[in-house]
């Protein structure tokens, strides 16, 4: 994970606007696309060529408006293969109007996603994405990454042993199918060690809302939960009023969903400690960060 940008409203000589890019298995995802996210992207080892999927939270100006800009690159570095875009009502005409915009060549497909309903969105081999309504001013998601679970391992060599060809049928076997050969069932547990399956991991981000319980169950147990903090507790009034969270709110969602770890970011530029949120925090939840631009970290 890096987080490309950690700040709100407009960007300051510490913090670009908040985004979030995630690796997994050779593939880029990218939550948010603000102002000034591909040279941050530069800045660390973020590659915008491989950005397979956008996400966007919202249309607010601080989480799209690098968007034309990155498609502008791409397609000078002559980008072959689709982007797949995600976000809520009106992304269609929001992602349109943004490359009419731009008068720019576009050789490369993009697919615009938008979510009409909580749940998942993009469902890979080795994992799926989930999305979910936040409360803010405007039409807002929460998305949460989950690598799929690996049941257990698969024994090669007793698959051989058995006489089980190479094939589809190991892949049915892998997937806790029996199968047929020969006039012989075969059963999963022939050829797997459940012992060495694990639980995949969890990534939870959760950009500008009102904490309420709605969203809860899709971040329920996130090894990493990011949550948006524009505010401190002594700003809670102002955190209503523009439907952000306070960082001890945020902390008490992590808490509350059982949460391993926390990082806050989407931070107010009037926040210039990051110490102050993060002791606010830990009076919720003990595992907290307070993230600062290109920040980057292994799940």
């Amino acid at each position: 994970m890096v987080f490309l940008g950690t700040g709100c409203s407009n960007p300051t000589a510490e913090r670009n606007l908040s985004a979030v890019a995630m690796r997994f298995m050779g593939n880029w995802l990218l939550f948010d696309c603000p102002e000034g996210t591909q040279r941050q992207m530069m800045q660390s080892n973020v590659s915008y060529m491989k950005v397979k999927y956008i996400f966007f939270s919202h249309f607010h100006a601080d989480h799209f408006l690098g968007f034309p800009g990155l498609v502008a690159t791409m397609s000078m570095h002559e980008r072959d293969y689709p982007l797949h875009i995600f976000g809520p009502k009106g992304t269609r005409e929001r992602v349109q109007r943004a490359l009419n915009l731009g008068l720019m060549r576009k050789d490369f497909e993009i697919k615009i996603n938008e979510v009409k309903r909580a749940g998942k969105i993009v469902d890979e081999q080795s994992f799926e994405v989930n999305a979910f309504p936040l409360k803010h001013e405007v039409p807002c998601l929460g998305f949460s990454f989950k690598e799929k679970d690996k049941e257990g391992e698969f024994q090669r060599a007793k698959a051989l042993k058995l006489g089980i060809p190479e094939g589809p049928l190991w892949g049915k076997l892998q997937k806790g199918q029996s199968v047929r050969w020969k006039g012989r069932t075969f059963k999963p547990g022939q050829v797997m060690d459940y012992k060495k399956g694990r639980r995949g991991r969890k990534i939870s981000v959760v950009m500008d809302t009102v904490p309420w319980e709605g969203y809860f169950d899709y971040i329920e147990g996130s090894d990493v939960l990011v949550h948006e903090a524009a505010f401190g507790e002594k700003h809670a009034q102002r955190a209503r009023e523009t439907k952000h969270s306070t960082a001890r709110q945020a902390a008490r969602v992590a808490a509350e969903t059982n949460a391993k770890k926390l990082v806050l970011t989407h931070i107010s530029p009037r926040h210039k400690r990051n110490k102050e949120l993060e002791n606010e925090a830990r009076q919720e939840f003990a595992n907290v960060v307070v993230a600062e631009d290109l920040m980057a970290f292994k799940v």
